[in-house]
């Protein structure tokens, strides 16, 4: 459609006009949220989390961050990336002696000297952190100290907690970040096409569904024995194969789309669809479904336990969205970019999807708090997570079978405490912050 210059100006003017607003809308928010002392500090303490989840390997592990032995300097920590990578190997003698049995021309260690499966056999059964600990010389020195004690097989408590705190974190984001992909897409259908709005042709209808299938088949189903290892590369290969079938099925359907009837237009009322299948999802009982899941996988995995949540939780993140696009949808900018010709795709992703994405702060925050508790939970009852990886739930759960190492509950079960806390008083901050208000 052709607009004189002076039209599409006004036009630009518009939608930069909107930018400006939802700027200053931004800066409103920012200056609320920081008005909430206590989801202020709730953020700070979530970046002190989130630093500890990164540099977990720095803070505690039994490999030297850097040394000097035989005249070479190495960088264990460092390397020990690379040989999960599969592009670097120890050398011979790291791999014969244990790393404190070393003779070190200089050595620096982490500030928590031991890794969460290391095990200490001179303070095995429990040793308490206000009791005499001891070593091969007979009184354990001060930075070998074990400060939260140890479990009945002698492994560090401190580095437990220090690789709680990382499957904790990755659990609450990876979790939200597929709960956000998922309900973002579906809700943005719904929202902004409603019941009559999008078309699609026959051959497409057909081939998307069939393709649905054949990737979790192929992806997933019969690659289980694979994906049982636990390998990431081995997830990502099943991800590839899954989008693959996608994508092979929508370019041979935009083919024979010209072939006739195939390529007839069908309505699809995709807001009564994913309304009855939210519907349907919140209908049976959350805990329940990852419970039904977990127990037929061969394997437990914490990346099976991340993907289950994600896939439960997009509900809420739909329904905002979708609610949001309701409104969206019908203001004036949106209206000029279709009136300007821009394609439906541009429209959503550019111009829909970011002013509708206020809402959804507060349900991220919130949800990753439930994930981070369910996976506690799950860890708890020994569902979901392999029997070698150390969480604060799976901590939690030593301690029902030796009631005297309080320290076995109080640790992980305060941590588990304050960060849910802390994401709760962060979402409660920006629900006060988002106050539909600021925008008048």
């Amino acid at each position: 459609m052709f607009f004189g210059k002076k039209r599409v100006k006004q036009i630009e003017e518009h939608i930069s006009q909107q930018t400006e607003l939802d700027q200053s809308y931004w800066a409103n928010v920012s200056r609320q949220f920081n008005k909430n002392r206590l989801a202020v500090w709730s953020l700070r303490i979530f970046y002190v989390i989130l630093f500890i989840a990164l540099f977990a390997d720095f803070i505690a592990n039994e490999r030297p961050i850097a040394c000097k032995i035989d005249n070479t300097v190495s960088f264990p920590v460092f390397n020990q990336y690379g040989v999960a990578l599969g592009i670097s190997s120890w050398e011979d003698k790291f791999v014969t002696k244990r790393w404190d049995e070393h003779n070190y021309d200089w050595v620096i260690y982490p500030p928590i000297p031991y890794s969460a499966t290391s095990q200490d056999k001179y303070n095995r059964n429990y040793a308490s952190p206000f009791e005499k600990q001891r070593d091969k010389t007979g009184t354990k020195k001060w930075w070998n100290y074990h400060w939260l004690g140890t479990d009945e097989i002698g492994r560090d408590v401190m580095a437990g907690m220090v690789y709680g705190t990382r499957v904790a974190v990755l659990v609450g984001i990876i979790a939200m970040s597929i709960a956000l992909i998922i309900g973002i897409l579906i809700g943005s259908l719904a929202g902004y096409f409603g019941d009559t709005r999008l078309k699609m042709s026959l051959i497409r209808l057909i081939l998307n569904p069939i393709a649905f299938f054949l990737g979790i088949f192929y992806g997933f189903t019969s690659r289980s024995y694979a994906l049982s290892d636990g390998d990431s590369s081995e997830y990502l290969t099943s991800i590839a194969i899954f989008i693959g079938c996608l994508i092979i099925a929508n370019i041979l359907a935009s083919i024979l789309k010209h072939l006739g009837p195939l390529g007839r237009q069908i309505t699809l009322p995709m807001d009564i669809l994913v309304m009855r299948a939210i519907e349907v999802i919140n209908s049976i009982p959350g805990l329940l479904l990852i419970l039904s899941v977990v127990a037929i996988i061969e394997r437990s995995s914490v990346i099976w336990v991340m993907v289950i949540i994600g896939l439960i939780s997009w509900t809420g993140i739909a329904r905002f969205i979708r609610a949001e696009l309701l409104r969206v949808r019908s203001l004036e900018y949106i209206e000029a970019a279709q009136a300007m010709g821009f394609s439906e795709r541009r429209i959503i992703f550019r111009h829909a999807i970011p002013n509708a994405l206020t809402p959804v702060l507060i349900t991220i925050a919130f949800g990753i708090a439930s994930a981070i508790l369910t996976e506690a939970f799950l860890s708890f009852l020994g569902i979901g997570v392999a029997a070698e990886d150390v969480t604060w739930g799976s901590l939690l759960n030593l301690a029902r079978s030796k009631f005297q190492a309080w320290w076995l509950a109080i640790f992980p079960g305060f941590a588990i405490f304050i960060t849910v806390t802390i994401f709760n008083l962060i979402g409660e901050g920006l629900t006060d912050a988002l106050d539909p208000k600021l925008k008048q």
